[in-house]
């Protein structure tokens, strides 16, 4: 689930979608707003690649267990210098 296996692509994997919800913060972003950016990205991609809501909040808490982001203020940053 976090890790791609045999069975989890790697664009499925927490640790996939972790790393497309970086790639959307360049600047602080309310909850709402880094969804639409995810999903606006997601536009290209086949069906079954898409994520859920709940798999993109799962990927969120992922990132901010492992202090990649933080929320304050009602919005998200990155603490990770890139």
């Amino acid at each position: 689930m976090i890790l791609p296996t045999k069975y989890l692509a790697h664009d499925r994997a927490l640790i996939g979608v972790g790393g497309e919800i970086l790639k959307h913060l360049e600047e602080p972003r309310t909850v709402s707003a880094l969804w639409d950016c995810v999903r606006e990205a997601q536009r290209y991609k086949t069906a079954d690649a898409l994520i859920s809501f709940d798999w993109f909040v799962l990927a969120l808490n992922l990132l901010y267990a492992i202090s990649a982001v933080g929320y304050r203020n009602g919005v998200i940053h990155c603490e990770q210098a890139r």
